[in-house]
């Protein structure tokens, strides 16, 4: 399984192989960053992205910048959440970080937007994560909206390796309508894959207060770390849709191209980050765990 990536963790084969997934060449220095990437890549014409973001252009209306402002807002409160230490309950910080992404999901539930990108947006491919990938490299609004919520440049570069290499990962996740028949459960009452995508995200987050609440005596601050680092990721997963649903209704900064992929990669950023959160924080095996004091 592909690891999520951070500016602490990318390795420089992870470089290697958003370099080699681009078709750019590998910085002399190893370093391998989105505005040197900005550099390299030429823009591709790619119609059945820019259909695709036109098609979702009326779904939406103007309270989508205020809950957008927040959740810039609860990525600025990560690093005070984490020196908090563990939550002592239920309804604690990490449960208030979660509030307004639910505001936002509950707003593009009800304006039909879910649907809206189940029906207009590709599958996750490798074709398509990579012509995503390009297209973000691409996006100076979205990268300098990404600076103004406190994402340097490694951690902005993570978010690009993390959608360009899981495209096995993110292929498992299929739209509703995409759903094999015979499957083992009513497919008709699954939610369309970015809904899918935004409310687990949210779930996990609101579910750290409690989870790290009652099991403090295992927790160490790696897990801790690791919970605000998957926090960050996925609320800057929700703030890429956000940016990207505020520009399709508003001055329209982005192409349609770019539209599209930021919508794929709000998504995908979550899809990663919430798997990996599962893993690192939820599941505490006995290698993780804080040592017993009564051992």
């Amino acid at each position: 399984m592909a690891q999520i990536s951070t500016a602490a963790n990318m390795t420089a084969a992870e470089q290697r192989d958003l370099a080699a997934v681009l078709g750019v060449d590998e910085p002399s220095d190893g370093a391998v960053t989105w505005a040197g990437l900005a550099g390299q890549i030429e823009p591709r014409s790619d119609s059945s992205f820019a259909s695709r973001g036109e098609a979702i252009r009326a779904d939406l209306d103007g309270r989508l910048e205020r809950e957008r402002e927040n959740i810039a807002a609860a990525i600025g409160r990560v690093p005070a959440v984490r020196d908090g230490g563990v939550p002592d309950g239920t309804d604690g910080p990490y449960t208030a970080l979660a509030a307004p992404g639910w505001r936002l999901y509950d707003h593009l539930l009800e304006a039909g937007f879910f649907e809206s990108l189940d029906e207009n947006l590709p599958r996750f491919t490798a074709g398509h994560i990579e012509t995503t990938v390009c297209e973000l490299v691409l996006a100076d609004p979205l990268s300098s909206a990404l600076d103004g919520v406190g994402f340097d440049e490694a951690e902005k570069t993570a978010l690009l390796t993390d959608v360009a290499n899981n495209s096995e990962r993110l292929a498992r996740w299929v739209p509703s309508n995409g759903i094999p028949a015979g499957v083992e459960f009513e497919t008709e009452t699954v939610p369309p894959l970015h809904q899918r995508a935004m409310g687990g995200a949210l779930l996990w987050i609101r579910g750290l207060d409690r989870h790290l609440s009652q099991y403090e005596v295992l927790v160490t601050d790696e897990i801790l770390d690791d919970a605000a680092q998957y926090t960050k990721a996925m609320l800057g997963g929700l703030f890429v849709t956000a940016t990207a649903a505020c520009d399709l209704v508003g001055d329209r900064r982005l192409t349609d191209e770019q539209l599209t992929a930021a919508f794929t990669a709000g998504s995908a950023v979550g899809i990663v980050a919430q798997e990996e959160l599962c893993h690192s924080v939820f599941y505490i095996t006995d290698e993780m765990r804080a040592p017993s004091e009564l051992r």
